[in-house]
């Protein structure tokens, strides 16, 4: 069955839109804040790029150029399924803004902490501690929806359990190093991913 050429225009618009906004808020944080080598984080955060990133981006790439190619990972999404996943990837772009805005000079490509770093609480930061990652995780799984895939989808499920149990608790030890207590008292208040009920 041949792919819908919407559903690919769409998934294509959306990872650029989101992959635009994303680039131009880490290039204004670099020129502002610096940045801190990646080799710093140690050779586990590395595996885990490589591991996760990788085979997500080939994924893209080849739904985006040469759809047929994936065509062995085909979920069979009923059509208000992949529009589901469209309303979740368009909803991302303003929320992606918002939390780059937010967090502004602050970003980081590393778990790490950097020396001139401040504590940010304002906009989704009020309700979650890592809402760049929320919304990373939702255009993930927008696009694996969009695109029909089990492939991407099960990095998506990969991709929820890596940042929840090994990146965000090695990112909170850093950020705990730098604020003390007042790190802990915000974590009592907010949630990781998602805002506590």
């Amino acid at each position: 069955m041949e792919e819908p050429l919407h559903f690919r225009l769409i998934f294509i618009t959306c990872f650029a839109l989101m992959m635009m906004i994303s680039g131009y808020y880490r290039k204004k944080a670099r020129e502002s804040g610096g940045t801190i080598p990646r080799r710093e984080e140690g050779g586990l955060a590395l595996i885990l790029r490589l591991v996760l990133t990788l085979p997500l981006l080939l994924a893209i790439l080849l739904y985006t150029f040469a759809p047929q190619w994936m065509s062995w990972a085909a979920l069979g999404l009923p059509t208000w399924g992949r529009w589901l996943g469209v309303g979740f990837a368009i909803a991302c772009l303003p929320l992606s803004r918002w939390v780059f805005k937010s967090i502004g000079g602050n970003i980081s490509e590393t778990v790490l902490t950097k020396p001139t770093h401040q504590l940010v609480m304002r906009g989704p930061y009020r309700w979650i501690r890592h809402p760049l990652y929320s919304v990373g995780m939702l255009m993930i799984l927008a696009l694996s929806l969009i695109a029909d895939n089990w492939f991407m989808l099960l990095l998506w499920v990969i991709g929820l359990f890596v940042f929840r149990y090994l990146v965000i608790p090695i990112e909170e030890e850093k950020l705990i190093a730098a604020f003390g207590e007042e790190y802990k008292r915000y974590r009592e208040r907010t949630g990781a991913m998602m805002p506590r009920v």
